[in-house]
């Protein structure tokens, strides 16, 4: 499928969507407004947590405080429906502000939780107040005005639905072709991997939270003026639950699966009630979500992901358009060769009684390959992981580039000049290999949130992938651009773990391991490509097992044994050395 054939694909399913108010009944057309209405909040709960991987079950609270700000301004204080949008997207976006701040440093089941607990004190809370009615609501809400023009019938009140979602659909594509969208992609890699990129994971999280709360509350707006009456059972913890059950039919890691999870939850629900009770009278209520929990464990059993990518196997995939020629980013002037950039002084690492780590000084000079070896516990992957911030120090000190960098945060590390790779290869398996290096550029490129979702930043844009298309080139990828990293060999995807790293034009390279688990012609072509980088000016340190790969390789040698420095020099100093022999093959060869 060409780009041609698929928005002329998108130009017919809107022009379906355009015609449906002349070609179907107003029942139909109601119908039509609550699904835009639930795909809205439904849209935000795919962007946090199918896209950021933040599982939220309290967004149904989003949606009630901005149809009950709404509907209290419109009917309290007699205010415009468009004041009443402001002030529900202002008080929603407080509320997840303050919300997200204090929850979000929580992970996994515990932050879960968390969402339940502030949605049911929202359901609580609105329940209770005497201003908002309390159980019994507010009602007679009027309608949405527009010149003068009411929008209180279903028909009249659709098409402006139907543009807010498409809008929001639009504008949360280009925030997820942006920068910033990129990063909140990388949430689900983990923190250590995310930090390593110079990306600060919980702003990332927080913001893509207050994201899907305003997208909450837009429903919400829509819904108290729609609806003409508010109460606390349609924003409880289950419809919170609903909507995330409609992201996972739909497929929660597509945006596109906002719209068709809701349709077909909404339908099915609708067609459900309809014909339950002629079935089995009098038990309709029970039953239903008897049929819902048997339909859910057949999706799960046949489309896990969802009915998006379900489908999207069976349909001819885009042919992406190869980036055009544009100049890549500026990069930094490497240090003079020969130049020390990196310095251990008596750096000491403890895990309770065990000492990792003991009292390790050694030096690093610009445009060199030092290999850090050792025999298994040797303490060198600790070591590794003191010098990119993901452990903290307990003594020492450790100096790149005339600063002192010990105890620094990974992220603030990143953006000093630090890239590295992992032992276990870290990649967001379901982006392309052009995005997974365009990740790399993030701490060379400066756009916000605002330029990615309005399409400002197109000029910095088209720098990072003429800079990622070239690094892909360096690596012998470029012909794979665009196949996602999961689908590649283990060598090759560590070969792209070191064109992300190299995206950010670093002054030191940190390989982790990099010939783990690759064949002899693999690490053939890795070993060229680090002589490629020395002789470009790049300094690496490269921790391995392999003594024939790091012999053949590095310019010196720094051997570590239970966690203390052994001895230092150049490889074949280091073969000589009847220490090293004793360390790494029990006795003098």
């Amino acid at each position: 499928m060409t780009i041609s054939q698929f928005r002329l694909l998108s130009a017919g399913a809107i022009l379906l969507l355009a015609l449906a108010p002349v070609l179907l009944s107003p029942f139909s057309i109601t119908l039509l407004n609550f699904i835009g209405i639930y795909s809205l909040a439904v849209l935000g709960l795919v962007l946090l947590s199918g896209i950021g991987g933040v599982l939220s079950f309290g967004q149904a609270a989003f949606v009630g405080i901005a149809a009950y700000a709404t509907a209290w301004l419109t009917t309290r204080v007699g205010y415009s429906p468009w004041l009443g949008l402001v002030l529900g997207l202002v008080l929603t976006g407080m509320v997840a502000a303050i919300l997200g701040a204090v929850t979000l440093r929580l992970s996994g089941h515990f932050l879960s939780l968390s969402t339940i607990a502030w949605g049911l004190a929202a359901y609580f809370l609105v329940g209770n107040l005497p201003l908002l009615g309390q159980n019994n609501g507010i009602s007679a809400i009027p309608p949405i005005s527009i010149a003068g023009y009411s929008l209180s019938s279903s028909g009249s009140i659709y098409y402006l639905i139907w543009l807010a979602l498409i809008a929001a659909l639009v504008l949360s594509a280009n925030l997820l072709d942006s920068r910033e969208g990129r990063a909140v992609r990388a949430l689900r890699g983990g923190q250590i991997m995310t930090e390593s990129l110079g990306i600060n994971p919980f702003r990332i999280k927080l913001v893509t939270f207050v994201l899907a709360a305003l997208l909450s509350a837009l429903s919400g707006w829509f819904y108290a003026h729609m609806s003409r009456f508010v109460s606390p059972i349609p924003f409880s913890v289950d419809a919170g639950i609903l909507y995330l059950l409609m992201a996972m039919v739909g497929g929660m890691a597509h945006l596109s699966g906002a719209v068709v999870g809701t349709a077909i939850v909404t339908l099915l629900k609708n067609s459900i009630q309809d014909y339950l009770p002629i079935v089995a009278p009098g038990a309709s209520g029970q039953l239903e979500i008897i049929v819902f929990s048997v339909l859910f464990i057949l999706l799960l059993q046949r489309a896990r992901a969802g009915l998006v990518p379900f489908a999207l196997r069976w349909l001819p995939r885009v042919r992406p358009t190869p980036p055009l020629a544009a100049n890549t980013l500026a990069r930094r002037r490497q240090p003079d060769r020969g130049q020390p950039i990196l310095s251990i002084s008596g750096v000491t690492r403890r895990f309770g009684g065990l000492v990792a780590v003991d009292r390790v000084s050694f030096e690093l000079k610009a445009g060199e390959i030092l290999g850090l070896i050792g025999p298994n516990g040797a303490g060198k992957t600790t070591m590794f992981n003191l010098i990119t911030g993901t452990l903290a120090l307990n003594g020492g000190s450790i100096g790149f580039l005339g600063g002192n960098i010990g105890g620094t945060a990974q992220r603030h590390i990143a953006r000093a000049g630090i890239g590295r790779t992992f032992q276990h290869v870290k990649l967001r398996k379901n982006m392309t290999l052009l995005d997974t290096v365009m990740l790399g550029t993030y701490v060379r490129t400066r756009s916000g949130v605002l330029a990615g979702i309005l399409r400002l930043d197109r000029r910095e844009e088209a720098e990072v992938r003429a800079e990622a298309m070239w690094h892909l080139q360096r690596v012998g990828l470029a012909d794979r651009a665009f196949e996602l990293a999961g689908n590649l060999p283990l060598g090759s995807q560590r070969v792209l773990e070191i064109a992300r790293a190299l995206a950010a034009d670093p002054a030191l390279l940190m390989l982790d391991e990099p010939a783990a688990g690759l064949r002899a012609g693999e690490k053939a072509e890795l070993a060229s490509l680090l002589q490629t980088l020395r002789a470009e000016g790049l300094s690496i340190l490269l921790v391995e097992h392999d003594m024939d790969f790091v012999m053949g390789l590095v310019d010196r040698s720094v051997v570590m044994v239970f966690g203390a420095k052994l001895c230092e020099g150049s490889p074949a100093a280091i073969r000589r050395d009847p220490r090293v022999q004793e360390a790494y093959l029990g006795g003098v060869a």
